[in-house]
């Protein structure tokens, strides 16, 4: 049986102001896909993940997600920005950040249940922060807060998992755990992972998108230079920051 078709992007355009910002997008995502989307900055990478959440709609063009409007279909997906709105000076616990992700069951005046306590509790430990549930959220390291961060996009139980730049402040060994952890987690739902790291999205996804106002996709991890130097407007050595047998298969082999 085919997988699930859980995102469909047909020939969508969305502008500001009247300045075009995606141009004629298309885009399928199903069920445990792990898609990366590269591109360089202001080439609507955030724009693409804002429609898909119902926070930003199309010119023209049709977009389902579930097969239903964005907005319906938001119960179902987790969100991880690339800048949280969150104060983590403010005195609270690695517990209770994550328990916020339960408003979306639980109401916002309503107190939390053992229901909710129990998943948030299986969501500390599937991203291995559980020991550090009572620590205060400002205690942590950077990588550390992104996987509290995560572990609150999991508690409501999503489909479809978005993140955007979710280790763009992370060091390289968090980072690493972090990609590990993420292809653990696609078994279980959809991802869609925004990153300017070429090198990682190519180690680690299994589907790679090329965004610059159009889209280049491709249904597997393998990108030539030639795409790249269409996306980026510029050589791929700078884009895979000098090594690019990170970037193509063939070079790996290689090696």
């Amino acid at each position: 049986m085919d997988s699930e078709q859980i995102v469909k992007l047909n020939e969508v355009w969305v502008a500001y102001e009247g300045l075009v910002v995606l141009e004629g997008v298309n885009l399928s995502v199903y069920q445990n896909d792990f898609l990366g989307i590269m591109g360089p900055n202001g080439g609507g990478k955030t724009t693409l993940l804002k429609l898909i959440l119902g926070l930003v709609h199309p010119r023209t063009g049709e977009i389902k997600v579930f097969d239903t409007t964005p907005e319906k279909a938001r119960k179902f997906v987790g969100y991880v920005p690339q800048h949280s709105r969150f104060d983590f000076d403010f005195p609270v616990s690695v517990e209770e950040v994550v328990l916020m992700g339960r408003y979306r069951h639980s109401g916002l005046f309503r107190k939390y249940d053992a229901k909710d306590r129990e998943i948030t509790q299986n969501a500390l430990k599937t991203v291995g922060m559980w020991e550090l549930g009572r620590r205060q959220i400002g205690k942590l390291s950077r990588g550390q807060q992104q996987r509290v961060l995560l572990a609150r996009a999991l508690v409501s139980e999503p489909r479809l998992l978005i993140l955007d730049e979710p280790t763009s402040s992370v060091d390289a060994r968090m980072q690493t755990g972090f990609y590990e952890l993420l292809g653990e987690l696609k078994h279980k739902m959809a991802i869609i992972l925004v990153s300017h790291d070429v090198g990682a999205v190519s180690v680690h996804v299994d589907k790679i998108a090329c965004l610059n106002r159009k889209l280049f996709y491709h249904n597997s991890r393998e990108v030539t230079p030639e795409e790249l130097m269409e996306t980026y407007q510029c050589p791929v050595e700078m884009i895979a920051h000098g090594v690019p047998h990170r970037v193509l298969k063939t070079h790996e082999d290689e090696q």
